[in-house]
């Protein structure tokens, strides 16, 4: 019978490609982003098309796909060049983490892989109920300053506010978590972080080294109760701020243990 779905398939961002490798589809992908991580086997498969705010649209012209899969408002200038070259282009806007499994059912079902990506989803769901299972046992929900950069500081997206939430913590800048765009969510004042007194200081600085000792000698910091006990740690960003399986299957865990320690 004709497979009537997609067959060549350009992911100009991580999300997609994970999902098509966890449900079985990879074979579709014959591009990437350059800044996919996961899973590995993808950087050593697929061709490297794109970054995120740019890519090699000839390149991706020469690999003739059938749909291209982007992210954003921020990829809008890819999306027209792509589209006016006559490529059919989808590009998500997911911020939450009922988007990203919607996004998930979504993309399923253009592939023709309904019931696999059904599937994901139920891992997901599966994730989100064990973290929160443990956040009921919490004895009080700890204050979380989770920061995506440090130069300027950059406060948690939406998705991120929602983990922190579903894991037993209370995010410290729910309101800016609200924000789609990093320039909106920028700490023009990092003083606010100690008037708002987290326990628990999470970095994830998006392709650099996350430094907890640069963090604690800020000045004022020490004042932090999360500097105090020693409440600073990690997440890297390959699992925590992509829009798509491995903020709930891996952030989601790494959240939950570092928040229960925090409690």
């Amino acid at each position: 019978m004709p497979d009537h779905y997609p067959q060549r398939i350009i992911c100009l961002t991580e999300e997609p490609t994970e999902i098509l490798y966890r449900i079985g589809e990879a074979d579709r992908i014959v591009g990437i982003s350059g800044f996919t991580v996961r899973p590995p086997q993808a950087r050593r498969e697929k061709p490297k098309v794109s970054a995120f705010i740019n890519a090699k649209i000839d390149k991706i012209l020469a690999l003739e796909p059938d749909l291209v899969i982007g992210f954003s408002d921020i990829q809008a200038d890819i999306a027209r060049d792509l589209i006016k070259a006559g490529i059919e282009v989808w590009i998500s806007n997911h911020r939450s983490v009922e988007g990203i499994l919607a996004y998930t059912l979504r993309l399923g079902a253009m592939v023709g892989a309904a019931d696999k990506a059904q599937g994901l989803v139920d891992q997901m769901r599966g994730a989100i109920a064990t973290a929160s299972a443990l956040a009921a046992t919490l004895p009080r929900r700890p204050r979380v300053y989770f920061e995506e950069w440090d130069e300027p500081p950059i406060s948690g997206i939406r998705w991120v506010c929602e983990l922190i939430r579903i894991a037993g913590g209370d995010d410290i800048f729910p309101e800016r978590a609200a924000c789609s765009l990093a320039r909106d969510r920028i700490l023009a004042d990092a003083s606010e972080v100690i008037r708002r007194a987290p326990d628990l200081i999470i970095g994830s600085w998006c392709g650099k080294k996350f430094r907890p000792d640069r963090v604690a000698a800020r000045p004022g910091w020490v004042e932090i109760p999360a500097v105090q006990r020693g409440q600073i740690a990690e997440i890297k960003s390959a699992i925590i701020l992509q829009p798509g399986p491995a903020a709930l299957l891996d952030g989601l865990p790494q959240l939950s243990r570092l928040i229960a320690r925090a409690a």
